[in-house]
C-alpha cells in the first residue's frame, strides 16, 4: 500500500482529518510526527539534554520535565530558536517514520503520516501522495488560540 503524507499548517484540522480517516479505514495505520516529538522528548534523555544545551536548564520542571509552553513561547518569536529546537527533533522524527512507511508498503494497510512541515522537511519525497489540510487564516487562528491559550498577537 502506499505511503500517504498528510500535511497543512499548525492547527488547520490535520488531527481531526487523521481521526476521520481512522473511521473510514479502520485497517490504517498512522504516523503522527507531534505525538512522536513529544514522545523523544519525554523518553529519550540525548534529546533533553540537547535541549538543555541549547535552551538552558530553564526549561525543565526539577523532575525533568520539559516546559512546552515556555518553550513555544521561545520558539514562536524566535525563527533561529525554533530552527534549534527543529534540528535536534526532526532528523530523529524522519528516521522512525521512514521506517515506519517503508515497513508498512509491504502491508495490505494503508500507511498515513501527519507530518507538519512535510514539504519544509523535503519528506514528500518518501510518500506516494500527499494530501494537505487547509482551513481559512480565521478558523486557524481560531483554533490555535484555543488549543494553545496563546493571546492573539502571539498566535498570528
Amino acid at each position: 500500500m502506499p505511503a500517504i503524507g498528510i500535511t497543512g499548517g499548525i492547527s488547520t484540522g490535520k488531527t481531526s482529518f487523521c481521526e476521520c480517516l481512522g473511521e473510514i479505514v479502520p485497517a490504517a495505520k498512522f504516523f503522527d510526527a507531534d505525538q512522536v516529538a513529544h514522545q523523544l522528548v519525554n523518553v529519550d534523555p540525548q534529546v533533553k539534554d540537547e535541549i538543555r544545551h541549547e535552551f538552558g536548564t530553564g526549561f525543565f520542571s526539577v523532575e525533568g520535565d520539559l516546559n512546552r509552553e515556555k518553550l513555544r513561547a521561545i520558539i514562536f518569536g524566535d525563527a533561529a530558536k525554533r530552527r534549534a529546537l527543529e534540528q535536534i527533533l526532526h532528523p530523529r522524527i524522519r528516521r522512525q517514520w521512514s521506517t515506519d512507511a517503508e515497513t508498512h508498503r509491504n502491508s495490505p494497510d494503508f500507511f498515513f503520516a501527519d507530518i507538519p512541515l512535510l514539504y519544509e522537511t523535503a519528506g514528500e519525497t518518501l510518500c506516494d501522495r500527499v494530501v494537505v489540510v487547509a482551513c481559512s487564516s480565521k478558523i486557524q487562528l481560531r483554533w490555535l488560540m484555543e488549543r494553545t491559550s496563546l493571546e492573539r498577537a502571539a498566535a498570528e
